[in-house]
């Protein structure tokens, strides 16, 4: 898991993270659950060249979902990132 493409796999645009965003410089990443908070760090400043403050991390787990025949499967269990940037940088996700 050395690629930073490997590390961070999406934005998430929802309305929690969009004022995340407008208030406090946070943006919100869907990122690898084996992934930890340095090597988040280092992802997103060499994929947008700014300075991180802080990163903080939630795990997820796959929610249960019924497939053919009753049986039952599951989705990925997945990690999420809320990365803090340094006062007045911003990116531009539109």
């Amino acid at each position: 898991m050395n690629d930073i493409f490997d590390i961070v796999d999406t934005v998430r645009l929802t309305e929690k993270g969009t004022l995340l965003t407008e208030k406090h410089n946070k943006y919100v990443f869907r990122v690898n659950p084996r992934a930890n908070k340095l090597q988040i760090k280092q992802a997103i400043e060499k994929l947008f060249g700014k300075k991180v403050v802080d990163v903080n991390t939630c795990n997820y787990a796959g929610k249960k979902k019924r497939e053919r025949r009753a049986d039952y499967g599951r989705k990925a269990d997945w990690k999420k990132a809320i990365v803090t940037l340094k006062e007045g940088e911003k990116i531009d996700l539109a």
